[in-house]
């Protein structure tokens, strides 16, 4: 690399045929290096090796998730005039190679999905033991669509986004939809849902109390049953706080107090629900105001909806 020209050097870590495969697979879904190397017949340390070429380009950004790397392109601001160019001069014999490429990617979403599926059966009878318990996840979604209300969500980030399931109902609203698990198996269940169902999105491997998110990055942010794992609700809130815009909007979607003790024992819940008060106190504590409590009542457990704005930042006068 030059270093003296970034634009040269962005040129030049392109100008490889395997780089360009690369760049062209991670167009149509985001792959782990395990993953790339499989389509592209290469070893795992090569492939390795045009990767942080381009990552150090700026083209692509790498995120660990347990033992697994992720590969996702950059923003699209940066890379859709790259694509528009791709598309103008790709000649036959490199887009006969691509779609051989995107072909072989079908062999990875065919593995994804069984493993999906094992993990997911494997649990399932815990989650539904759980959701037996409070009022049917078809009018939780209600009351979230509407909470959520008539409009564009913007950027919009799910916090412990599990199997992905707000980001299949609500990312298709927004500008572009992030999703973020401690569990990389969560992970691909989410990843192969959302690709099914044709939804594009960004999932992350993060922790809910150091978010891999930039200050003010977001304009709708959902914790959806989520808290009561936490040891400490307050920081996630405020962590929540921090990566919305000035006006943006939080949803937290949990029980209300309860006295179910088993779940603790059984599930692991730390927090046995929460009270309006306590809630309240959080979000105005990380600056934002509740504007809206929704309870939904109807099972053994009441399951409710605080939505909070962030303060927009005032104006200053002028002299």
């Amino acid at each position: 690399m030059t270093g003296a020209l970034p634009l040269a050097d962005r040129f030049q870590a392109l100008a490889d045929p395997t780089r360009l495969r690369i760049v062209a697979l991670l167009r149509l879904m985001e792959l782990s290096v395990g993953e790339l190397a499989q389509v592209l017949g290469q070893s795992q340390p090569r492939v390795s090796r045009h990767l942080k070429i381009l990552a150090d380009a700026g083209v692509l950004d790498r995120r660990k998730e347990g033992s697994w790397v992720f590969l996702t392109l950059a923003e699209a601001d940066r890379v859709d005039p790259l694509f528009r160019l791709i598309d103008d001069w790709a000649d036959e014999a490199t887009q006969t190679l691509f779609a051989s490429d995107a072909a072989r990617t079908e062999s990875i979403r065919a593995e994804r999905a069984e493993a999906a599926n094992r993990y997911f059966a494997g649990h399932a009878e815990v989650w539904d033991q759980i959701r037996s318990l409070h009022v049917a996840e078809s009018q939780v979604e209600r009351a979230i669509d509407k909470a959520l209300g008539n409009r564009s969500l913007g950027r919009l980030v799910d916090i412990g986004t599990g199997t992905g399931r707000m980001i299949e109902l609500f990312g298709p609203r927004s500008a572009h939809a992030i999703g973020i698990d401690r569990s990389s198996e969560m992970l691909r269940l989410a990843r192969v849902k959302l690709e099914a169902a044709g939804i594009q999105s960004s999932l992350r491997q993060g922790d809910m109390y150091a978010l891999p998110l930039a200050d003010q990055s977001a304009d709708s942010v959902i914790i959806h049953q989520v808290l009561h794992y936490a040891h400490s609700p307050a920081q996630a809130i405020a962590e929540a706080a921090r990566v919305l815009a000035p006006g943006g909007t939080l949803l937290v979607v949990d029980f209300a107090a309860h006295e179910r003790e088993e779940l603790r024992e059984r599930d692991a819940h730390i927090r046995l629900g929460f009270e309006d008060e306590a809630m309240t106190g959080w979000f105005a504590a990380s600056g934002l105001e509740i504007d809206g409590i929704d309870h939904l009542a109807g099972g053994e457990l009441t399951v409710t909806l605080w939505r909070g704005i962030k303060a927009a930042i005032p104006q200053r006068r002028a002299a």
